[in-house]
């Protein structure tokens, strides 16, 4: 319910509304959701006040202080007020449960009026996109979008915005790399290796960065992180923020001028390394395929340093037309048209027209006339890094005549591409661009083909669909949370150096691989994620899937350990009384015993050898043994990813487990629920407690101004208590037994509400529902169009939906048909994408 209002003018409303027996919308009237609603605050959204908040909202005590006596037409200065009445309406919380209802079309038309309004009257005053926000996309009712319109509600056929998209951080490093570097082919009896087409791993730190010449040093000084410093590299030409949450939307980033000039920076380089490979970024001796021939040069410490590296002589980056341009004596229209036309497609993934070729060309002979060839070739196709497809997806829809519903199918070029970019991060297979190029790309009998084909091809790497599963379990941020150095510690696990972040990236690889292995299967493919007793381990892993101890349990241990010690010893002694003249056999011998850790019951995670992506940049040739085991979880303490420490860790803070965070992911990402966002009075702490389990400094949000939205969110979470914050399974916290009891809050489903037991029991109960099917659904949809779901897409859902049911959960099915379905394929042309286009 919505916590501040008040009336008086709209008493009278109220009072003429019961009199005369009217309603704000006749029951008989139509609504297409989406149509512009031409009606003004007095005749439609003031009515409606009147109806169903003027009793909790009115002149005298209204409910949290805060009356509708003065909220009038929306303006800047009561904008945060109507986006938290639409929040509220939205949601259902306002009018309360108790009060009269407005009748289903009514709140959808009044929730439908005040965004429009807000986007109309914010336009230049910061704007409003609250409704465009991925974590807002539950605000649609879920039974609207899966159940049976009521009557009065007419929809049209579905589409998405016509519009122009920054590629992801990703998208846009890998591109880059495809210039320099060869990455291995795909091996089928390796799948899990590294394969060409996959996104460019994070180097040591988790930043994503473009390194030079990794596929052609074969010698080096000092570790793998003097490697990483060593490399000559660039930074992610984005910021790439690490946040919760779905990304894949078009306007989450954009290019300033900052990365504009870094960008050009990075295109000289890239060139320059096109050109002469490691000769442009290292000495000539440093390249040589026998690293003893230049022990005289390679003395001293020079760890760190781009001369500690050794680059092959074989050539293995790609070598085209730009490298023939500049290293060519003469310089002719053909080979400077060559050069900008290979870039010009490697960068943006398709042709150049006739007028885009001329233009650059143009450019690249001028810059060469005053500079001299290198120079001026260099500068010259610097510019083509930063067209605007080189930066940007377009899906601008320029071709082709709208239908009756101002729609235009995508064709040919965009249509190609955006099917591409649905799966990939490099250009089109060869099979794709020859089906663009013969205009086999027109309709959807077309995408299903190429869709179809791709998905059965396991050499072709589609990264993007792990991408997705990363934002949506939100698995993949464990190295990111920063850690307090002493809480870390009281954990049980490797709290020295960067260990902990280490195991936390490789616990990122492990769990893809787990993804992928599942999805390879492609049965049942969400159950199985959320209920698999399978593990992809790392050595580190038998510390963070074993138990952390009770000190009653840690001091048994190092007793134990000390008996044992006394007893060896005094056996040895005893030998040795007996044998003065011999040397105690090896049993027998005294040697350094390798370290117990008492704070943890370690598991002996084994299985048969696998092969998983590496979780850093790699160095070297590419070579990599199979690390990892695919393993069981102990049973009883596992079940599915949610309790991985991939997981649980990305969704914990500095110093304790973050039950808020994990009880909102459970509510929002499975069962489809919404929470509105904190009021700006709630000062959101928890009492400085320490050494007090955190359920119990969690009462303040108990109270009742909180509950309304906690009771949605922290009973979800405090069955995850049967972890620690760094996901080791635990019973006792600060020597009190833990309490790891939970409740499903009125889901919308009654087959999932109720009270559970622990997390195994929560997610068991979450696996076997319809409702948490859907909403993967949902997220899936939101992904793939880059955009929330409306009313007008629940054909499309429920259509995608039967797919994966009747497939028997295959992800594959659930593709196929949201990328062959109207959202993906349409789009409808507004003034701004024209502008866009300019």
């Amino acid at each position: 319910m919505l916590k501040t209002f008040g009336i008086n003018r709209l008493q009278s409303f109220a009072f003429v509304i019961v009199l005369l027996g009217l309603t704000p919308l006749s029951h008989a009237e139509t609504y297409t959701p989406g149509q512009p609603i031409n009606q003004d605050f007095a005749g439609f959204a003031e009515p409606f006040l009147a109806e169903h908040c003027v009793d909790c909202h009115g002149e005298s005590d209204p409910e949290g202080d805060l009356s509708l006596e003065s909220l009038g037409p929306i303006d800047a200065i009561n904008a945060s007020v109507w986006t938290s009445v639409w929040a509220q309406v939205s949601l259902q919380e306002m009018p309360p449960p108790d009060m009269s209802q407005p009748e289903v079309i009514e709140r959808l038309k009044f929730t439908d009026w005040i965004v429009n309004e807000l986007s109309r009257l914010m336009h230049d005053k910061g704007g409003f996109n609250a409704d465009q926000d991925p974590n807002k996309g539950n605000f649609l009712d879920h039974e609207l979008l899966f159940g049976a319109l009521p009557d009065g509600i007419q929809l049209v056929p579905t589409s998405s915005p016509a519009r122009i998209w920054r590629v992801t951080p990703q998208e846009h490093i890998t591109r880059l790399n495809e210039l320099i570097n060869t990455e291995p082919r795909y091996d089928p009896n390796k799948p899990g290796l590294r394969t060409h087409g996959d996104a460019v791993p994070t180097n040591h730190g988790g930043e994503l960065k473009l390194y030079f010449g990794v596929d052609r040093i074969i010698k080096w000084q000092g570790g793998t992180v003097a490697y990483a410093t060593a490399v000559k590299s660039v930074p992610a030409v984005l910021s790439s923020p690490r946040n919760h949450g779905l990304k894949n939307y078009p306007d989450f980033s954009t290019v300033n001028s900052a990365e504009a000039t870094q960008i050009m920076g990075i295109a000289s380089d890239i060139i320059r390394y096109m050109t002469d490979g490691p000769l442009s970024i290292a000495e000539s001796y440093q390249i040589t395929d026998d690293p003893q021939s230049i022990a005289d040069k390679m003395r001293g410490d020079l760890r760190g340093l781009p001369t500690s590296l050794v680059y092959s002589t074989k050539t293995k980056r790609p070598i085209t037309p730009v490298h023939h341009l500049m290293k060519e004596d003469v310089v002719t229209d053909e080979r400077v048209r060559a050069a900008v036309d290979f870039l010009f497609e490697a960068l943006t993934f398709r042709p150049p027209s006739e007028t885009e070729s001329d233009s650059y060309v143009e450019i690249v002979e001028q810059s060469i006339d005053k500079l001299g060839v290198k120079d001026g070739a260099v500068l010259g196709l610097s510019a083509i890094f930063l067209d605007r497809d080189a930066l940007f997806r377009p899906e601008l829809a320029r071709e082709g005549a709208p239908d009756e519903h101002g729609r235009v199918m995508l064709q040919d070029w965009e249509l190609g591409l955006v099917v591409n970019h649905a799966l990939r991060y490099i250009q089109p297979d060869a099979d794709l661009r020859q089906s663009i190029v013969d205009g086999r790309m027109q309709t959807k009998e077309d995408v299903k083909r190429e869709v179809e084909r791709m998905l059965a091809d396991d050499s072709i790497r589609k990264p993007r669909i792990l991408q997705f599963f990363r934002d949506y379990f939100d698995c993949d941020l464990g190295g990111y949370i920063c850690k307090d150095t002493r809480a870390l510690e009281e954990t049980g696990v490797n709290s020295k150096g960067v260990a902990h972040y280490r195991a936390m990236f490789d616990a990122t690889a492990s769990t893809d691989r787990l993804i992928e292995l599942i999805l390879q299967e492609d049965i049942e493919v969400l159950k199985r994620l959320l209920t698999t007793d399978q593990v992809v381990a790392s050595k580190a892993d038998n510390t963070y899937f074993g138990k952390q101890r009770s000190r009653a349990e840690a001091s048994a241990s190092v007793k134990a350990e000390k008996a044992a010690a006394r007893e060896a010893a005094l056996a040895l002694a005893e030998w040795k009384k007996t044998n003065p003249d011999k040397e105690p056999p090896e049993g027998k011998q005294s040697k350094k015993k390798p370290k117990i850790n008492h704070a943890v019951s370690e598991v002996k995670l084994t299985g048969p050898d696998i092969f998983a992506r590496v979780s850093q940049r790699s160095f070297g040739r590419g070579s990599m043994k199979p690390e990892r085991t695919l393993a069981t979880a102990p049973e009883g303490e596992r079940l599915g990813i949610l309790t991985h420490p991939s997981w649980l860790v990305s969704h914990s803070d500095a110093m304790d487990n973050y039950v808020i965070r994990r009880g909102r992911w459970i509510q929002e990402r499975l069962i489809g629920g919404a929470i509105p966002d904190v009021p700006i009075t709630v000062d959101a702490m928890l009492p400085d407690e320490p050494r007090t389990p955190l359920r119990q400094r969690m009462r303040v949000t108990r109270e009742e101004y909180c509950w309304t939205c906690h009771q949605k969110m922290d009973p979800l979470g405090f069955p995850f208590e049967m972890y620690n914050h760094a996901g080791l399974y635990r019973e006792v916290e600060y020597r009190e037994p833990v309490d790891t009891t939970g409740e499903v809050i009125d889901s919308g489903d009654p087959t999932l509400d109720g009270k559970v037991d622990n997390a195994i029991e929560l997610i068991q109960r979450l696996s076997e529902s319809e409702r948490v099917e859907q909403v993967f659904v949902r997220h899936a949809f939101r992904f793939w169009m880059g955009r929330n779901e409306t009313l007008n897409d629940a054909p499309v859902l429920q259509a995608a939906h039967r797919a994966y049911r009747d497939s028997n959960g295959s992800m594959k099915a659930l593709l196929v048909s949201l990328l062959t379905s109207d959202a993906f394929l349409y789009r409808t042309r507004h003034d701004s994408a024209v502008v866009s286009e300019d």
